[in-house]
């Protein structure tokens, strides 16, 4: 899944720690979710929109067909 993470993040000007602490998990979490390692749970995805501001889907995308 393709994220904009990385882009929201810088946009408010926070760390991964930052954004990590705020939404109350690892920096390594934070890591594996921008570079589309890991897909959050449906509980962090809402947290995720929330924090920044957006909805769901604005931060995430399927990725394209192979």
């Amino acid at each position: 899944m393709e994220n904009s993470l990385p882009a929201e993040r810088a946009r408010l000007g926070w760390s991964q720690q930052r954004l990590a602490d705020e939404l109350g998990v690892s920096r390594q979490t934070v890591i594996s979710l921008e570079k589309g390692r890991h897909d959050p749970s449906l509980a962090l995805a809402f947290r995720l929109a929330e924090t920044f501001g957006t909805r769901i889907e604005d931060l995430f995308s399927p990725d394209p067909p192979a």
